[in-house]
């Protein structure tokens, strides 16, 4: 064996996996958001990755369980341990159970494809907005005035006003069609380009195993629990959120009635209801 070859390769693969460890995925090219107030002008772009061309993406998504915002697997079609437990929480009769049922359930957020206005050399991102803003789109889509704003030809800009309210994090967000068709780009070439070329929502968040979120929803009662309370949002928000506010949680004392007995310990609750034994859940 030749122990210098071996020495060589290994500094050579190092050095590799420290650079590699190095190398930071800039997000501004993926997602985008206001970062101050101000008026900022989109156009929403055809989805490469619906065979309708609907550029919205609606994503279930859990606030409040870990430190980040969690996709709910159910995006995937498959089980989510979170949804399974507030299933479970609703059987009960207990107020504070369907309270905390209501907070874990996940909530829905929209995505959708933008180029912006004065950055269009940084492409195709997402955007991301609330359900309030979803339902405000699809009216003025229904609206003949302005039908398919999508549209690459005749399409219609949008001016979105971000403007800061007192006690909330990031900014309110508001959104206005600009009354003028325009086109996507005059560029043919440009427009082929964004058209083909879009970041993949489901490949590009991070997505939990059943496994983990389940470890993440434990720790979450255990918390409780033990009585730390952490801030929590009462609206849902992410790293890529722009209009929600933020609010102190209530301390959440649940209990599951079995055979007629309150059990005392949350922890406990949640092991019990996760018991492979427990034909009330598909596992």
């Amino acid at each position: 064996m030749d122990l210098n070859a071996i020495k060589s390769r290994l500094n050579t693969l190092n050095k590799q996996s420290n650079s590699q460890n190095k190398e930071k995925k800039d997000y501004t090219l993926i997602y985008w958001k206001p970062k101050q107030e101000g008026k900022y002008q989109i156009r929403f772009v055809p989805s490469a990755h619906e065979v309708t061309n609907d550029p919205f993406h609606e994503i279930m998504m859990h606030y409040g369980v870990g430190k980040f915002p969690i996709m709910a697997l159910t995006n995937w079609g498959e089980d989510d341990p979170i949804v399974d437990f507030t299933a479970k929480l609703r059987k009960t009769s207990e107020p504070e159970n369907w309270r905390l049922a209501k907070k874990l359930y996940p909530k829905m957020r929209i995505f959708a494809p933008v180029i912006v206005r004065g950055e269009e050399d940084k492409g195709v991102r997402l955007f991301e907005f609330s359900k309030t803003l979803y339902m405000e789109l699809l009216s003025i889509a229904d609206d003949e005035d302005y039908g398919d704003f999508t549209d690459v030809a005749e399409g219609h800009d949008f001016v979105v006003n971000a403007t800061k309210v007192q006690d909330r994090l990031g900014f309110n967000l508001s959104l206005r069609p600009k009354p003028k068709t325009s086109p996507l780009s005059k560029d043919a070439k440009e427009v082929k380009e964004w058209l083909a070329t879009q970041p993949s929502l489901l490949k590009e968040r991070f997505k939990y195993t059943y496994d983990k979120m389940k470890e993440e929803l434990q720790k979450f009662i255990s918390e409780e629990e033990n009585g730390e309370e952490d801030e929590i949002l009462s609206e849902p928000i992410s790293e890529f959120d722009s209009d929600t506010k933020e609010v102190k949680s209530n301390k959440n004392n649940f209990n599951l009635e079995s055979q007629g007995k309150k059990v005392t310990s949350k922890a406990t609750e949640f092991d019990k209801m996760f018991d492979e034994g427990d034909d009330d859940l598909p596992f």
